[in-house]
């Protein structure tokens, strides 16, 4: 792509967890099935797993407001929250990795597990695949239903493109969505960076988005 000099003002864009607003397809429907089934998992453990932007947190957003819980991200686990943590029957912990304080995620799992509540912790990559230090951890781990959000089908890929462009006020004609469909890289992070992208080049070309801006944003 062209170097593109001039500056655009960046909008940010609200982010919307309404379950009318999430696009359920064969890449995520088994975890929202599984959610809808709650409390009546085999375990009390489950780890979502997926890349940025695969749609985790909407999930985990519909859950909460309708089963209730607590949120926490990993990188904010602290002594506090492990006091306060018994005022609720789910616990979710977002964004998992080796980043996080072993001793406080052991003993929270212990917790959990002694209070027969339930734990949902997202991640990039499976929890059970995590290098941690901690040989209790490592076998706690293994304890863990494991959900993955699969590569998205056509069709999300579609409504990804169609709702995030509509979100930022663009019209776009559906032979054009089509098109991108067939030629994108099944990667939601490469989706959104895709129309991040798009957007951008629109609005610094003062064009609207037709098939030349589209073949120049995916390299072609």
């Amino acid at each position: 792509m062209k170097n593109l000099k001039q500056n655009i003002i960046k909008f940010n864009h609200d982010k919307n967890f309404k379950y009318d607003d999430f696009y359920v397809s064969s890449s995520n429907k088994h975890v929202l099935d599984l959610f809808n089934n709650w409390p009546n998992w085999d375990k009390n453990f489950l780890n979502v797993i997926g890349e940025r932007f695969s749609g985790k947190t909407h999930l985990i957003n519909i859950f909460l407001k309708e089963k209730g819980g607590l949120i926490l991200e990993s990188n904010q686990l602290n002594n506090e929250n492990l006091v306060n943590i018994k005022s609720f029957r789910n616990i979710i912990l977002e964004n998992v990795d080796l980043n996080i304080n072993e001793k406080l995620l052991y003993t929270l799992i212990n917790i959990i597990d002694q209070e027969g509540m339930y734990l949902i912790v997202t991640s990039n990559k499976p929890i059970v695949d995590i290098n941690f230090q901690l040989d209790d951890l490592k076998s706690r781990a293994k304890n863990f239903l494991l959900q993955n959000i699969e590569k998205p089908d056509d069709d999300l890929i579609y409504a990804i493109i169609l709702k995030n462009l509509s979100d930022r006020q663009i019209l776009i004609d559906k032979k054009l969505i089509n098109f991108i469909v067939k030629r994108i890289d099944r990667s939601y992070s490469k989706i959104f960076d895709f129309i991040y992208k798009i957007d951008e080049t629109s609005l610094k070309k003062k064009k609207p988005i037709d098939f030349k801006i589209i073949k120049e944003v995916l390299g072609e």
